[in-house]
């Protein structure tokens, strides 16, 4: 008895605090690793699905296959195929996905949870990516989930197919695959890997009944994407969007349109099937892909993973209804272009757009010269993109949904331009990982980064943000426009852009 007592408790030792930590999955066991002062577990490259490849290319994911033995999972699985990562703009390398490796073989996930023996299941946050549904990967330094795992709760970050392997439909595919419908194989990917989460997250001490899911960017659209998806129902049971909706009809189409899109892609690279598409290299596509005479591959409102109508089902309700967290940051109107429009110009084409509401929009929207005129055509499209999605998902939303307004600007870095509170740049504040990105850090920015980590982890752990020693944020009530506003001084903004956000809406609703 006391020889079998000390082999179990040998055998938990190895697994829990030795190099190598073991998890039995469904498929197979997987072994990872753990952090430098062995409080958080980490697994990479545990496969979700079938490496898409061959026949599989454009189709919806498959489960993956079981092995024998133990799979080594300590390095991140390969990102999906993209354009050559390298930064740009704004965005240092840390925003940036690491160059190599890209493939097909792609659909793999990664897993932060804290060490120790526990019957308390953790909540889990599983995170997607940003990118514009064309590029993006998981292990983006600014991705990583040791701090938020130290936190208390499971981070999982996935992979999903972007691009023209990601998302282009075709006539000829709509034909061959069940429902007739193509397209949205990215968002196909986020389902599956859900329900792999489903099946084991159990397996590595997490709650499969406290799950969040949470994006930025092109992930904010995924998200939206999965509340609104019959398919993804049950798989999740809140939401964080950060920058971007589809209530903004950005980056989505309909059926017929996206399978011309895809039909001239065929045409421009001289292939007659999807069979002979599908014996081009990946790479091939891709370069080719980079042609924008048939747009950006983006969202089919398909009818069977997305509704025809998506503004339609939100107002009926049949959305997926969960807990939701959603805002936008100061400079998400920046990274989409300057403009050059007068005084003059503005106001001919607020006469122009709204006829007998113009003068109610150059009141609201006020420029008295062509800097103002810069300064409203930014807020235009920072509402437009996120800030009026964020308001309708509320307005439609029956469980609390929570809005926030980040305005703090990170110190500045020598021998870097300042771009503010930039697209992407509250990322490392919630996620805690601003010690992967290189900054002088001010105890003001590591403030910030306590502070709203702590409202994403008490969201993810409760539904609720708020906790002792954090300033209240209450759920969002369109009458009184009641915002968090997230900068050194974090507060409640009651009305924050309420008559922008009020006169964007019912012109919307035209």
């Amino acid at each position: 008895m006391k020889y079998t007592f000390f082999v179990i408790f040998l055998s938990l030792s190895i697994s829990l605090f030795g190099q190598s930590v073991v998890v039995k999955t469904t498929n197979g066991k997987v072994a990872g690793g753990q952090n430098i002062d062995k409080t958080v577990q980490i697994f990479k490259g545990i496969p979700f699905a079938k490496p898409p490849l061959g026949n599989l290319r454009w189709q919806a994911p498959q489960p993956p296959s079981n092995w024998s033995g133990i799979k080594q999972c300590t390095q991140f699985g390969a990102s999906p195929i993209q354009n050559k990562p390298q930064p740009f703009y704004c965005w240092s390398a840390e925003f940036i996905a690491q160059p190599e490796p890209l493939n097909e073989d792609c659909l793999y996930l990664n897993i932060w949870k804290p060490t120790g023996i526990s019957q308390e299941k953790k909540a889990v946050l599983v995170w997607i990516y940003g990118g514009g549904l064309s590029s993006g990967s998981a292990n983006c330094a600014i991705y990583d989930g040791e701090e938020m795992a130290k936190k208390g709760i499971l981070f999982v970050s996935i992979n999903y197919r972007v691009g023209v392997l990601g998302f282009m439909a075709h006539q000829e595919l709509s034909s061959q695959l069940p429902h007739h419908v193509s397209g949205n194989y990215g968002i196909l990917d986020q389902i599956e890997a859900l329900r792999w989460v489903q099946k084991n997250i159990a397996a590595f001490g997490g709650d499969r009944n406290n799950i969040t899911i949470a994006g930025q960017s092109a992930g904010a659209f995924s998200v939206n994407a999965l509340i609104a998806s019959p398919l993804a129902k049950g798989l999740f049971h809140k939401a964080i969007a950060q920058s971007g909706g589809l209530l903004s009809n950005k980056l989505s189409q309909s059926l017929e349109n996206s399978e011309k899109q895809g039909q001239l892609f065929m045409q421009k690279a001289g292939a007659r099937t999807i069979d002979e598409l599908r014996k081009m290299s990946a790479n091939d596509l891709q370069t080719l892909s980079n042609n924008q005479s048939f747009g950006q591959f983006g969202l089919t409102l398909d009818g069977y993973l997305l509704p025809k109508n998506l503004n339609e089902h939100f107002e009926k309700g049949l959305q997926n209804q969960v807990p939701t967290m959603t805002g936008w940051v100061a400079g998400d109107g920046d990274f989409l272009g300057n403009s050059n429009t007068t005084l003059e110009d503005y106001k001919k084409e607020a006469q122009s757009q709204y006829g007998p509401r113009a003068n109610d929009f150059l009141s609201i929207f006020l420029a008295q010269n062509d800097d103002d005129v810069k300064t409203m055509k930014k807020k235009l499209t920072m509402l437009g993109f996120a800030g009026l999605p964020s308001h309708l998902l509320a307005s439609f939303n029956t469980q609390p949904t929570y809005l926030y307004y980040f305005n703090h600007v990170p110190v500045e870095k020598s021998g870097f331009p300042n771009y503010g509170a930039f697209h992407t740049s509250e990322v490392p504040f919630s996620l805690h990982t601003l010690h992967k990105w290189d900054r002088p850090w001010r105890n003001a920015d590591k403030l910030v980064e306590g502070l709203m980590s702590s409202y994403w982890v008490n969201f993810a752990k409760t539904g609720n943000p708020n906790a002792d020693g954090l300033p209240n944020w209450s759920s969002y009530n369109k009458q009184l426009g009641n915002m968090l506003m997230i900068n050194e001084n974090t507060h409640l903004q009651p009305s924050l852009f309420k008559k922008e956000l009020d006169f964007l809406e019912a012109e919307a609703a035209k």
